[in-house]
């Protein structure tokens, strides 16, 4: 009865829908802490499970190759954290080297603009600039990611063990979904088909990721700027945010580039204009090669997201779940574009989050009308 009145009165349907929305992020919220490390485990499941697959058709048995895989995931995680912790005190140093190196340069700089230009009051440059250039702020950055990489290390544990079951779920999963379909073939093909498509978009988007980490590493190495094994990290794990990511990524990378500084001394030796130029145009291609061409081919257009939703997406899931959830956003939006894509009242609105309408919407939308 209440089902009815809510498709008779479209504006109480609607308040409804913002209702249960509002309960749905307070939820979301409020489970955090459980629900963050299991969102981390599906997706390396996802990642992983074609691993586990293939060690399987090598002979290796199903209950040797999920431990393996698991050992492998935990392997990974770790060196990845020692060297990003080990790498983020480095960053730290750098950071106030060349803030106190270029400090007496720029104030000289900006007193002499503001000795020409008589209309700016005086020290207003030099307040505003060097405000910017705040030495504790900056060291401040790296000091909080250093703390909350090793925040991280505590759930790590969790995430793996929550990963070897979820794993070992997925040999009975098909079953499962064909005994709650009541072996509909309509809706386990749905079901698997949504599977498959996560499971596919994950994986492309994490080798895109590690090849974007790898390129711009040895770019950044060969270019001769400070911490490139750091660079490529960044890189590879904001290459997981589309156009913004990778934006955020060489920000390191030019700052690192343009500023030198002797470090035995501490002394200022330069702008170096040219190489950061150099620097910025291997971002700039590597992320058009790999995000603007080599992703959109490989995955298609259908599951590419509008810009607007992915600066959306960022705040809403990094104000939600904090950096992991910043990270996790675009991954997370992108599932729930698949999932709605699957179902025939909410197509729509998948349609709203993409780029652009391809011709099966438009046929979809037709067979409609």
């Amino acid at each position: 009865m209440a089902l009815d009145q809510l498709d008779q009165r479209p504006g109480l349907r609607f308040l409804f829908t913002v209702a249960v929305g509002f309960v749905l992020v307070q939820g979301l919220r409020f489970a955090e802490p459980i629900l963050l490390p299991i969102a981390l485990a599906a997706f390396l499941a996802v990642i992983c499970l074609p691993a586990v697959l293939w060690l399987q058709r090598r002979g290796i048995p199903f209950v040797v190759a999920i431990p393996a895989t698991v050992l492998a995931v935990a392997g990974v995680l770790g060196l990845l954290i020692l060297v990003g912790i080990q790498q983020l005190d480095e960053l730290q140093s750098r950071i106030v080297a060349q803030g106190l190196a270029i400090r007496p340069e720029l104030d000289a700089w900006l007193t002499g603009i503001e000795t020409r230009f008589s209309l700016l009051e005086e020290g207003d440059i030099r307040g505003t600039v060097l405000g910017l250039i705040d030495i504790p702020t900056l060291a401040s950055l790296a000091t909080d990611a250093t703390t909350w990489a090793l925040s991280f290390v505590s759930g790590v544990f969790i995430v793996l063990l929550l990963l070897g079951f979820t794993l070992g779920e997925a040999a009975v999963l098909p079953r499962k979904l064909e005994r709650v379909a009541g072996n509909v073939v309509a809706s386990n093909e749905r079901m698997t088909g949504i599977v498959a498509e996560v499971q596919g978009y994950l994986v492309i988007k994490t080798v895109a990721s590690l090849a974007t980490g790898v390129l711009l590493g040895l770019w950044t190495w060969s270019m001769g700027v400070e911490l490139p094994i750091l660079l490529g990290l960044i890189a590879f794990v904001l290459n997981y945010v589309p156009t913004i990511g990778s934006i955020m990524a060489a920000i390191p990378a030019i700052v690192l580039a343009l500023v030198e500084v002797d470090v035995a001394t501490g002394d200022f030796l330069g702008v170096n204009a040219q190489r950061t130029i150099v620097v910025g145009l291997g971002y700039l291609a590597v992320n058009v090669c790999i995000g603007n061409w080599l992703e959109p081919m490989v995955m298609g257009r259908r599951l590419g997201l509008s810009t607007l939703v992915v600066v959306l997406s960022l705040l809403f899931w990094g104000w939600l779940w904090g950096p992991i959830g910043a990270v996790l956003s675009v991954p997370l939006t992108m599932v729930a574009k698949i999932m709605l894509e699957h179902t025939s009242d909410l197509k729509w609105l998948a349609t709203m989050l993409g780029k652009a309408p391809g011709p099966d919407d438009a046929a979809g939308t037709e067979g409609k009308a």
